[in-house]
């Protein structure tokens, strides 16, 4: 569970991680130029978060209160994206296009309005947390992506057995003790970047 296996599992992975980070630049892409249906679907998703942050804002400790929800937010969604990419890998691709066309369309759209306020999203409200938890989002997805080919390898190994007496492999069992170990780390790694993001981020962007 050292860190040391997480960074040999992820070495493991590089086609699949280089894969994600192109869907992920394809997708700031898409968003960036989005329009019609799609430019609505992304202002409702951005309304939505500034309602949330508008609220946590009020409360009686707004930090601690940021603090909770992002990490939780975060560290939930990205470990249900790698268990849930057990269903073919469908969930981590729709979180990733998700992600990227937000991202995408928010950083446009403030770029049209302001290169000043470009400037602070970029460089006081992401850049920040942003390193830590922008890389651990594509982890968490690329290791879904990785649990979906999984299965279907499986499946196609069993239907292949049918005919043959050639047992399967057992790969499964170190699989999950190396989902574990990759979940264990995405958690911490975005609890970091939560502490950063309600102190660091919330500082910069306020002051």
């Amino acid at each position: 569970m050292g860190f040391g296996a997480f960074l040999k599992i992820l070495n493991s992975m590089k086609g699949v991680l280089l894969f994600t980070v192109l869907l992920f630049c394809a997708s700031i892409a898409l968003g960036w130029i989005s329009t019609g249906v799609i430019e609505q679907m992304l202002k409702q998703q951005i309304e939505g978060l500034g309602q949330v942050a508008g609220r946590l804002q009020e409360s009686g400790n707004a930090q601690l209160s940021f603090f909770i929800f992002i990490f939780f937010n975060n560290a939930i969604k990205c470990v249900l994206v790698m268990f849930m990419g057990a269903a073919f890998g469908i969930i981590p691709v729709i979180f990733i296009v998700m992600n990227g066309m937000v991202i995408g369309f928010l950083v446009h759209w403030v770029a049209a309005n302001s290169a000043a306020n470009l400037y602070e999203l970029i460089v006081k409200g992401l850049l920040p947390h942003g390193i830590i938890e922008l890389p651990v989002l594509l982890i968490a997805c690329a290791y879904g992506l990785k649990f979906g080919g999984m299965v279907m390898s499986s499946i196609r190994r069993g239907v292949n057995m049918e005919s043959s007496r050639v047992k399967p492999a057992k790969s499964w069992p170190v699989f999950m003790k190396q989902t574990w170990n990759v979940a264990l780390w995405v958690v911490i790694l975005l609890f970091i970047a939560a502490i950063i993001e309600s102190t660091v981020s919330y500082s910069l962007m306020r002051g």
